[in-house]
């Protein structure tokens, strides 16, 4: 009989919305440990809440987008260039692309890299894994990207929300 609760519970956090969900675990008359989504009996007593979170990793990172950086890590070669170092910058921010910014301009380390990569010193360039995009294109970026599996937008992290009391015990 444990095993169908442990099924139970394994269909509850499968099912919960990939925000945070209460989960509510007790022993049932029996001394079954029972999992919901719905608070106890007040009759039960020791109960204990327990927050279901969905697939975002910690810190704000989709898994999706974790494998693809450590599969195709970017890197972006921008200095202060204007607006193509800006929607640059712009574009990796609104997909949550995490990048690694190097400034020609400011590092000499970064200026010999750049000029070893493309020949050149001119900016912005995007390097996506083994990939490499001299200046600013859009589409281009974003086929790129998308080549490497990251994600088209920053997953929306709701703020968990603030636990219930657990019901009070009745005498």
């Amino acid at each position: 009989m444990n095993t169908g609760w442990l099924v139970l519970a394994a269909c509850l956090a499968a099912s919960a919305p990939l925000s945070a969900a209460q989960v509510y675990q007790w022993k049932d008359e029996q001394g079954r440990t029972v999992y919901s989504d719905q608070p106890p009996p007040a009759s039960v007593r020791n109960v204990q809440q327990k927050a279901m979170k969905g697939s975002v990793i910690e810190g704000g990172e989709s898994y999706s987008s974790r494998v693809a950086r450590e599969k195709s890590p970017v890197t972006l070669y921008a200095s202060d260039c204007g607006a193509p170092c800006d929607q640059a910058r712009k574009l990796l921010g609104e997909r949550g692309v995490p990048f690694n910014n190097k400034d020609p301009q400011a590092n000499p380390e970064a200026q010999a890299e750049l000029q070893k990569l493309t020949g050149k010193l001119s900016v912005p360039v995007l390097v996506v894994g083994s990939d490499r995009l001299n200046g600013f294109e859009a589409g281009q970026w974003h086929g790129a990207l998308d080549r490497a599996g990251y994600p088209r937008s920053v997953p929306v992290r709701q703020p968990a929300a603030a636990p219930a009391p657990p019901p009070a015990p009745t005498e």
